[in-house]
């Protein structure tokens, strides 16, 4: 059964709470990310407001630059979704 806007508008926001902390934590601003994954810093900032949904080859990207694996980042949103 294919998601439901809501639950996909869920599943967004809470990647990018996971992604926002994974970033601050890496003492990262979103320019130096969104620099260092080559996309922009307002996509960023989109995908941390839960207003865009990543693509796995961005999730992979962003992961890397994290020092975080592409699992950890999907297995955290999942644990807050569920919450």
């Amino acid at each position: 059964m294919p998601a439901s806007s809501k639950q996909r508008n869920e599943v967004a926001i809470a990647f990018g709470g996971v992604l926002r902390r994974a970033r601050t934590r890496s003492g990262l601003s979103q320019e130096a990310l969104g620099l260092a994954c080559e996309i922009d810093r307002t996509y960023v900032s989109m995908l941390e407001r839960g207003e865009r949904q990543p693509s796995l080859s961005t999730i992979f990207s962003l992961s890397q630059q994290l020092n975080r694996s592409p699992e950890s980042l999907v297995a955290e949103a999942w644990e807050a979704f569920r919450r």
